[in-house]
């Protein structure tokens, strides 16, 4: 059985940090193998399903697999006999959360902890700064002249309004 085996896990820094692993496992967590919703034909030997690929900028496709398939993945899904989906309880749980982590750091004598910096930086403009490296404020072409607005312009209805789009033919 699984819990008897003494595991010995090897773990690497992630590539992108600890916010893209948090992003990743937060897609899986706390939800069903697929829901209902997501199913968008059933065949007599195949279903099509929706899915969004991160890769692509969350774009929405349909994938449709051959019926053994389909149930070979969800099955994957489904967790042994003893084993519970991740939940958050004692430390973590909603309920004292905050109380019962100062308690553990005030125990284990840590410093509370720091806020992110960029929580700190409420304008945008400098969150983006502290982001990429690069200021909004100055010129993207010359790097030397400061940009300032000078004009808002509306929202338009359509994209042919606006001179620079209207039609030439």
């Amino acid at each position: 059985m699984a819990r008897g085996i003494d595991w010995v896990v090897y773990a690497k820094p992630p590539f992108g940090g600890p916010e893209q692993v948090l992003d990743y496992l937060g897609r899986y967590t706390h939800r069903v193998a697929i829901s209902n919703s997501r199913l968008t034909e059933i065949g007599d030997s195949t279903v099509s399903f929706g899915w969004k690929d991160y890769r692509h900028h969350d774009r929405r496709k349909v994938m449709t697999l051959d019926a053994h398939e389909f149930i070979r993945r969800f099955l994957l899904h489904v967790l042994p006999d003893g084993f519970q989906r991740i939940r958050h309880y004692g430390l973590l749980g909603n309920r004292g959360r905050q109380a019962k982590l100062a308690r553990c750091r005030q125990l284990l004598d840590a410093p509370p902890p720091t806020p992110p910096v960029l929580a700190l930086l409420a304008d945008p403009h400098d969150r983006y700064q502290a982001l990429t490296g690069r200021s909004l404020h100055v010129c993207p072409v010359c790097s030397v002249g400061t940009m300032r607005r000078i004009e808002i312009l509306p929202a338009t209805v359509g994209r042919s309004t606006h001179p620079a789009w209207a039609d030439t033919s």
